[in-house]
């Protein structure tokens, strides 16, 4: 848990003629493009051999570079996929993408791999590599992990942390205000102008392109049947990817849902209404918690119009940091908070009873400490980021529907709090800022296939909503829909159960075994004394 107009017909013939010439590409290379160890003979480990395929080649190699120590990295097999940066123009620049293939733990493993595809957008899957191990996802298959275009391991790596920069910088403004959002804009145009300068195509970065650099990757690796797991954004990613290239997928796993076709940022305000309600909802089912803070959703609401009105300033220690942290919180504030602190659900009640109460130390600290942690400043692909949302999302919607979404989501909020995207202020500004040509309106179609896909979601999810994954389902005749209860955005994360459910899913695709399910527990709030 993560959004002009003209310029459509321009873009839209570029896009023709990319998907064109990867095809064409994909015909003249043919089996023979294949690396050695697919050609007969003992196979070589996965990874360890070049392959080519089309204009995309894989190189053995050393492994990516990572923010923090990375498990898994020290017995990957790893390498670089490198493909044109714009596939219409296949012999002009291109760019590296950094692959870690971690050996599964059983000594003979199953043939077909699992793909890993990262969040964000705008997050690296080689930084993922934790998270994938932690859920026990190699036990049986080896693991595929790619940065995406643009992200951290990639090269270039199109980072901004000047707009990271401003997020903790702007922690002691008022975040409604009308002055916040021109200087976040301003610091959207300087990294894009920085990074324009350095020969970056900018509307290359983008989910289509994203999706053929995964398909020349498993061909590049000589794979002939593979699986594809996706989280959050990779979500997105998976869903074109199996529209557009459903051709060596074995099985689908998405988790944390945002289909294309919805992508936008009004639905982060359904998203916010269906997993606050979910957090005050088990409240209210728990006698204590109901007891001790009785109408929780009311209580929520009213802090979100009192605090518009009337911003709170306090200061707070964050680790790391040996001065006070100056920080104000206002209604969109609050909003934005509760959207992630949703992943803390536990503490949420007692932390709005203390807002209520005159205490806003508790929302305060973790506010600010969210901006400030060393992964909070340089790691995110603001390049990819903007590339999907300002040609796939904000072409295909207005402000005013994402005023509208506001007001049908919590028709009490003020106005300035409801045309602001959670995660997502700005969004239309920062776009017009970054300037990329729209993409065509088929890269929001519906993905319907028979590709046996997993379709997990959380109740708790306040980024992607839990009734995202049911409608992508609907045109996914072998699905399997699962809604995680008391849990937030990407279960597999934070969930045993789903993480068994998983396993069990890519060992047999079309009969998960669900049993976990059954006995799940609500979490047990806080109560203060």
């Amino acid at each position: 848990m993560t959004i002009r107009p003209p310029r459509h017909r321009r873009t839209a013939r570029r896009l023709r003629t990319a998907l064109a010439g990867a095809a064409a590409g994909a015909l003249l290379a043919g089996l023979a493009a294949l690396p050695a160890h697919a050609r007969g003979g003992a196979p070589e480990p996965l990874g360890t051999a070049a392959g080519t395929w089309g204009h995309a080649h894989y190189e053995p190699g050393p492994c990516p570079r990572t923010a923090d120590p990375t498990p898994g990295l020290d017995d990957a097999r790893c390498g670089t996929l490198t493909v044109p940066e714009d596939r219409s123009r296949p012999t002009g620049r291109t760019i590296a993408l950094a692959v870690a293939v971690v050996p599964a733990e059983a000594h003979r493993p199953a043939p077909d791999p699992i793909v890993w595809l990262a969040g964000g957008p705008g997050d690296d899957a080689n930084s993922e590599i934790g998270l994938a191990l932690a859920g026990g996802l190699n036990r049986d298959r080896d693991l595929i992990f790619m940065s995406q275009r643009g992200t951290y391991s990639a090269d270039p790596a199109l980072t901004c942390p000047n707009i990271d920069a401003f997020n903790a910088r702007a922690l002691n403004l008022v975040w409604g205000a009308p002055s916040t959002g021109a200087l976040h804009v301003e610091a959207t145009r300087a990294c894009r102008d920085r990074l324009t300068g350095l020969g970056a195509d900018l509307g290359a970065y983008n989910s289509t392109e994203s999706a053929a650099d995964y398909a020349d990757l498993r061909r590049a690796l000589g794979i002939r049947e593979w699986n594809v797991f996706g989280i959050s954004y990779g979500t997105d990613l998976a869903l074109l990817y199996q529209r557009l290239h459903p051709e060596g997928l074995r099985s689908v796993g998405i988790d944390g849902v945002l289909p294309p076709s919805l992508a936008s940022g009004a639905v982060t305000w359904k998203a916010a209404r269906e997993g606050f309600d979910g957090i005050f909802a088990a409240c209210a089912a728990q006698p204590e918690c109901d007891g001790r803070y009785p109408d929780l959703k009311g209580t929520f609401e009213r802090l979100v119009v009192e605090l518009e009105a009337h911003p709170v300033t306090t200061e707070v220690a964050v680790p790391g940091h040996p001065d006070p942290v100056e920080v104000v919180l206002d209604g969109g504030v609050l909003v934005n908070w509760l959207t992630f602190a949703s992943h803390l659900a536990a503490g949420v009640p007692r932390s709005l009873d203390e807002l209520a109460h005159g205490n806003p130390q508790r929302i305060a600290e973790q506010w600010a400490g969210g901006k400030l942690a060393p992964q909070a400043v340089g790691r995110l692909s603001h390049g990819l980021a903007y590339g999907v949302f300002c040609s796939e999302w904000t072409p295909f919607e207005t402000e005013a529907d994402v005023l509208r979404a506001g007001q049908q989501a919590f028709p009490s909020f003020p106005a300035s709090v409801q045309a602001q995207a959670p995660g997502l202020a700005w969004l239309h500004d920062d776009c017009r800022a970054w300037d990329v040509p729209a993409a065509p309106g088929s890269v929001r179609d519906v993905t319907v296939s028979d590709i046996p896909t997993l379709v997990l979601s959380g109740g708790f999810d306040s980024q992607t909503a839990p009734s995202s994954g049911p409608y992508a389902a609907r045109t996914l005749s072998r699905s399997t829909v699962v809604t995680v209860p008391y849990v937030a955005h990407v279960v597999f994360a934070d969930s045993p159960c789903a993480q068994s459910v998983t396993r069990s899913f890519f060992d047999t695709p079309t009969a998960p075994d669900l049993a976990c399910l059954a006995c799940l527990e609500p979490p047990a709030f806080e109560i203060a004394p």
